[in-house]
């Protein structure tokens, strides 16, 4: 039994060499030293542009802000329905209105954290070996 599992595994690391030659095996692969010249970059058209004239006034129209909401949002660009139906389903467009007045409004419900998420959010900056569990005292 003994020279059986040594002839066995003789051949099984004859099978494994010759798995490693390239007869039967060999793939056609590109050639990674191949090198390509790339085509050169092409100058654009000029479309006639010419550069501003030092001093002049600016040529773009409208305010910088108007513009980034114009483009965030969608300027005056018509909603689709589904769109819409969210929207009003929401509140409409004076729902950011009423949420401005309710968070300050006394008769809003808010629940007292009794300064704990003020302690967390002004803890100084560490590895927290420093760190202490406390509990308020009861009354």
């Amino acid at each position: 039994m003994r020279k059986f599992v040594i002839v066995a595994t003789g051949l099984a690391l004859a099978a494994t060499l010759s798995a490693c030659g390239k007869r039967g095996y060999d793939r056609a692969r590109p050639d990674e030293f191949a090198v390509a010249r790339q085509a050169p970059l092409v100058i654009p058209p000029d479309f006639s542009l010419v550069p501003p004239a030092a001093g002049a006034a600016p040529t773009t129209s409208g305010n910088p802000n108007a513009q980034a909401l114009d483009a965030l949002f969608g300027g005056t660009a018509a909603r689709s329905a589904s769109e819409g139906a969210v929207v009003d389903a929401a509140g409409g467009d004076a729902a950011a209105d009423g949420i401005r007045s309710d968070a300050g409004d006394p008769g809003t419900n808010v629940v007292d954290k009794a300064g704990t998420t003020r302690d967390i959010v002004a803890a100084p900056e560490g590895d927290g070996q420093d760190a202490r569990a406390s509990t308020p005292p009861k009354n």
